[in-house]
């Protein structure tokens, strides 16, 4: 797997946790430093564990899958993909982080970094059915997300009411691990007619 792919893999698995942030800055407005790490060093770990627990799980998997591997990782991205796009084209009504009670501390933090990287126990699942190592991967998948949580609370206190953008930034994740699997099946020449 090249370094753009991996990099287009861990933007959108980051989509979830950046749509949280923005929420989460429009909700709080002003942000202590100590909160935004406290939120985007969470999410980071978290979407870093997730994979490398899926890779794990792959392993022990993977010799009874190995012929349609590939299409197994093309379901995996395409489910994590689409349920992206759903909950983009869907919207939220209300947002379970705009609540009276801090969201960058204790159970809250816990759950949402939980649910945000869900997604990526499915994509470390497929680098194990793939043969592909996951320590990189799951070095920059954490990176990626722990700055793009900074830059959505970032942008979300700056700005007044985003969620449209969090919403895009879903819908645009999606659709890029959806291309990501595609193009696995186009590499193993499963879509040859």
């Amino acid at each position: 797997m090249t370094f753009a792919a991996l990099l287009a893999i861990a933007v959108a698995l980051a989509m979830d946790a950046f749509a949280v942030a923005l929420a989460t800055g429009v909700c709080l407005r002003d942000m202590r430093p100590r909160q935004t790490l406290r939120m985007a060093a969470a999410f980071g770990l978290f979407q870093a564990l997730m994979p490398v627990a899926g890779w794990l799980l792959g392993l022990s998997v993977r010799e009874y899958i190995e012929s349609y591997d590939h299409w197994l990782a093309f379901a995996l991205l395409a489910m994590v993909g689409g349920k992206m796009i759903w909950e983009g084209l869907r919207g939220a009504d209300d947002d379970p982080t705009c609540k009276p009670k801090d969201p960058t501390q204790g159970v809250q933090l816990f759950v949402l970094a939980l649910a945000t990287s869900i997604d990526a126990l499915a994509v470390g699942l497929s680098f194990a059915v793939l043969g592909q190592s996951i320590w990189l991967p799951a070095l920059v998948i954490g990176l990626v997300c722990f700055g793009l949580t900074v830059l959505g609370v970032k942008v979300g206190c700056m700005a007044g009411h985003v969620s449209a953008v969090g919403r895009y930034a879903e819908l645009l994740g999606g659709a890029t691990l959806l291309g990501i699997g595609l193009k696995i099946l186009l590499d193993h020449q499963a879509l040859a007619f």
